[in-house]
């Protein structure tokens, strides 16, 4: 008995100690290395919006340098970046765009206005494109900027403005504010170019057929007149024909009230 109850003591702990840690195991490794963030020069493409996401989107198309290096270009997306709206708009840059644009096998570089713009608003979503043009000379800077919707490729807003003694920086924050204010001064809705063009041929069709009835009631007038005086001329000249010994006068008047009339009733009938 005490031989049987030894061995089951000695299964117990060898049943206890193989249920516990092995001294072979190798600890977890946990890699606490950071996510490598997008590259700082915009080539990292953001997230889709989301179908909660009802902001509209923006693609910055083209910024266009003369007389400055080519630094002002990502300083200028970069100012433009901190102030847009972020509540009303999302913005994409000129490397984002470009992304987007080298999937599609119809987009050609140079496509800035019309009707081809509609690819681009196919491959990235973007409702509205910015086009930006900076010139310098010396201590002289101007810009023009230029907002373009996709759908149609027609220009909604444009501002431009030239400074004769400014510096970069100054001509750079210039041209960011008229950017954010031509954004600014979008509506909510675009109008619908399509049903406005239909509703101005509309409006000069039902115009012109206004006038044609118009004219025609007066054509109307007009031959009713000129047939009742006629008839009238003509009955006179008969009148005075049979009743004083057939003048030759009287004929006259009889013959010249029947062309007229007849002329009355020609207005009637054309």
């Amino acid at each position: 008995m005490n031989r049987a109850w030894l061995v089951s003591v000695l299964l117990l702990i060898g049943g206890a100690a193989s249920a516990g840690p092995s001294r072979g195991a190798a600890p977890a490794v946990h890699n606490d290395q950071p996510v490598a963030a997008p590259a700082p020069d915009g080539t990292g493409s953001r997230p889709p919006a989301t179908a909660d996401d009802k902001r509209r989107t923006v693609g910055i198309l083209e910024v266009r340098v003369e007389g400055l290096s080519d630094d002002v270009k990502d300083s200028f997306q970069r100012t433009l970046e901190d102030q847009i709206d972020n509540k009303r708009y999302r913005l994409q840059n000129r490397a984002q765009m470009k992304t987007w644009m080298m999937r599609s096998t119809k987009w050609t570089d140079g496509c800035v206005v019309g009707r081809c713009l509609a690819e681009l608003r196919k491959q990235s979503g973007a409702e509205l494109v910015l086009l930006i043009s900076l010139t310098g000379s010396g201590t002289s800077f101007g810009y023009v900027v230029t907002l373009v919707r996709t759908d149609t490729g027609r220009v909604v807003d444009q501002e431009s403005d030239r400074c004769d003694v400014c510096t970069v920086s100054e001509a750079t924050k210039n041209a960011t504010l008229a950017a954010i204010n031509v954004l600014n001064n979008v509506p909510d809705k675009l109008s619908d170019e399509a049903a406005d063009q239909t509703a101005a041929i509309d409006r000069a069709v039902g115009k012109a057929r206004a006038d044609v009835a118009d004219h025609d009631r007066h054509t109307s007038r007009l031959g009713t007149a000129i047939t009742v005086v006629g008839l009238a001329v003509a009955a006179g000249g008969l009148a005075i024909y049979f009743t004083q010994d057939q003048p030759d006068y009287a004929a006259m008047t009889a013959v010249g009230g029947g062309a007229l009339a007849l002329g009355g009733i020609a207005v009637l009938t054309f």
